[in-house]
């Protein structure tokens, strides 16, 4: 990346939240307590689906990939936001902000794709239960995961680039409490129309497309679900479908709440509001989306805890 134009900045200041010291004590609890159950619980699922021989399917594949995304992101945005309800000034190196808009945009973009897989495979599994386990194989299950890690990699890859060709002429306060893409903008006194772009341009290709993806699964799910003649048929393709759904909604609306609302008077407040949602308290709300409907996950970790306490 090319960083002879920012000379003149070395470093940013986070502003985070103008907030009562008191209130931020508790926000910091609250934040590290929710912090600490989203890393349990995702290393919890990706360990159940490690360790548990018939959880070796697509669907608990999937899930153990999203748990690890899950891990990444939130370690990459929340630590930051801890120091920042501590103290007061809270830096952050060029390069850093840099390297956390990337990996920020990184488990988003990867985010995206593996929800459309997601979304893929339970169409798969309700549209053609007879050729599922002939189409998704666990060597297609891989490959799939495998792309959607790269594509992860690549999406935030060029408007990372562009953001680090952008001139700062010496205003080095963001913000927000994470170096996301509108605040870096507004502190450039360059030209942003490419930067802009890129970084739109992309967003709105890839949530487009994925979206695309999961709508059509969905649709051909619904007219699937809507001919079954059994109400225990409908009722256990409705539950194989009603965390992803969940997840997706929350995920989508939040996208869509974030980027496409019109922009008012006190948007900067609202969006680290939306922020501290989609950091945070979603993050947290997804292993327990995942783990508390499926009766498959939790007799695993049930199973899973018993051998434990027998091995201790």
């Amino acid at each position: 990346m090319a960083l002879q134009n920012n000379s003149k900045v070395t470093d940013f200041i986070l502003l985070g939240f103008p907030l009562p010291s008191d209130l931020k004590k508790v926000l910091f609890i609250l934040t590290l307590t929710s912090y600490s159950i989203t890393l349990l619980a995702n290393m919890l699922i990706i360990t159940v689906v490690r360790v548990n021989a018939q959880l070796h399917i697509p669907m608990y594949i999937f899930l153990s990939h999203f748990s690890l995304m899950e891990i990444g992101y939130t370690t990459v945005i929340i630590p930051k936001m801890l120091h920042g309800l501590l103290f007061e000034t809270v830096t952050i190196s060029l390069y850093g902000c840099l390297t956390q808009f990337y990996f920020i945009f990184f488990s988003g973009s990867l985010e995206n794709v593996l929800l459309a897989i997601m979304g893929y495979d339970r169409y798969l599994a309700i549209c053609n239960p007879l050729r599922y386990s002939m189409i998704m194989t666990q060597h297609v299950c891989y490959q799939l995961a495998l792309a959607s890690w790269i594509s992860g990699c690549l999406v935030p890859l060029m408007p990372t680039v562009w953001v680090s060709k952008l001139f700062f002429c010496g205003y080095r306060k963001i913000d927000h409490f994470f170096c996301d893409f509108g605040p870096l903008v507004k502190l450039s006194c360059s030209d942003t129309s490419i930067a802009a772009k890129t970084f739109f341009g992309q967003a709105c290709i890839l949530i487009l497309s994925c979206c695309l993806v999961i709508l059509i699964s969905y649709i051909f799910i619904m007219f699937t679900i809507l001919t079954m003649s059994s109400t225990r048929s409908r009722q256990k393709a409705f539950s194989t479908c009603a965390s992803h759904v969940t997840v997706v909604t929350i995920f989508y609306g939040t996208i869509i709440f974030t980027y496409v609302r019109p922009s008012t008077g006190n948007s900067t407040y609202i969006d680290k509001t939306v922020s501290v949602f989609y950091s945070v308290v979603t993050p947290l709300l997804n292993p327990i989306i995942y783990s508390l409907r499926n009766s498959s996950i939790k007799l695993a970790i049930q199973n899973t805890t018993k051998k434990l306490c027998n091995f201790m």
